[in-house]
């Protein structure tokens, strides 16, 4: 039996992306050490979901994958997977992930994660082809696992939390759309609803690219403000955002495929340096 193509379903980047945040929020969240063995039980319960969640939402969208070049080789429009099958893996590893945070972790963390599938798959992945306000309903679900993290550790919901869920949000949606840009002609061809596809010069997407930058870089500072984090990161992250906005700015008159690369290229490095100084440089415990 090949299992390549399930791996495939769960979109392993990105898997790994939502289970690096949650570590985030789960160290961010300790106060009295962190605890190894709750880390380990939230981060396998997280990488469920999330393995779920994106196999759910490729299953939900097999017909426009077909469409695109980018995504027809898929396990499922492929022929290589069929639905029934993925249906049955898809579920399965969500229910016990859901499942295992309830038990193992909190009824809170299990809550997060439960609305993290269900906003992604039940609204997300349908407005695609709808609105494209899309964008930002899509931003929830990609950032409440460094919440789910940060209450798993028995952190409390507040402003400090709160800081990280907007961070993620914010940071999120310069980096989707320059790579909505980059594939617009393949979103087209699919009949999806996205900015990219109606913006022939790129101004309009340059635009709301530049003022979602805008407001990351005050956010991004909160933690610090809120003492959850201390010198270092502030000063780190006001120059990781001033680069953003940067990157972000040379849009403004016009998106090119270079230029929304290299935002792109910015996004990626942006996040994890992000998080890292949050990490180094906490002082709340």
């Amino acid at each position: 039996m090949d299992l390549r193509p399930y791996l495939e379903l769960t979109k392993p980047r990105i898997t790994q992306l939502v289970v690096i945040t949650a570590a985030a929020g789960f160290y961010l969240g300790s106060r009295d050490g962190v605890r190894l063995g709750l880390l380990a039980e939230t981060l396998l319960g997280t990488a469920l979901v999330a393995a779920g969640t994106n196999a759910l939402n490729q299953l939900r969208e097999r017909d426009v994958d077909s469409r695109m070049h980018r995504t027809r080789g898929r396990p499922l429009p492929s022929g290589r997977l069929s639905p029934r099958a993925a249906a049955v893996f898809a579920g399965a590893i969500s229910l016990m992930g859901v499942s295992y945070l309830a038990w193992a972790v909190n009824l809170l963390t299990a809550g997060l994660a439960a609305l993290t599938l269900l906003s992604y798959v039940c609204l997300y992945t349908p407005l695609k082809q709808r609105t494209t306000l899309n964008t930002l309903v899509g931003a929830v679900p990609g950032a409440l696992p460094i919440v789910g993290g940060w209450t798993a550790a028995g952190g409390k919901l507040g402003p400090a939390v709160l800081a990280l869920f907007w961070i993620l949000f914010l940071w999120q949606l310069p980096h989707f759309l320059a790579l909505a840009w980059i594939y617009r002609d393949d979103y087209r061809r699919a009949q999806l609803a996205m900015l990219t596809v109606d913006d022939s010069d790129g101004r309009r997407t340059g635009r709301m690219i530049l003022l979602y930058a805008l407001a990351l870089l005050p956010v991004s500072l909160l933690p610090s403000v809120l003492g959850l984090t201390g010198v270092v990161y502030f000063f780190g992250a006001l120059g990781l955002g001033i680069l953003y906005v940067v990157a972000g700015a040379t849009l403004v008159r016009g998106a090119t495929a270079p230029a929304a690369g290299r935002l792109f290229l910015v996004s990626i490095v942006y996040l994890p340096a992000l998080l890292t100084l949050m990490v180094l440089d906490k002082t709340l415990v």
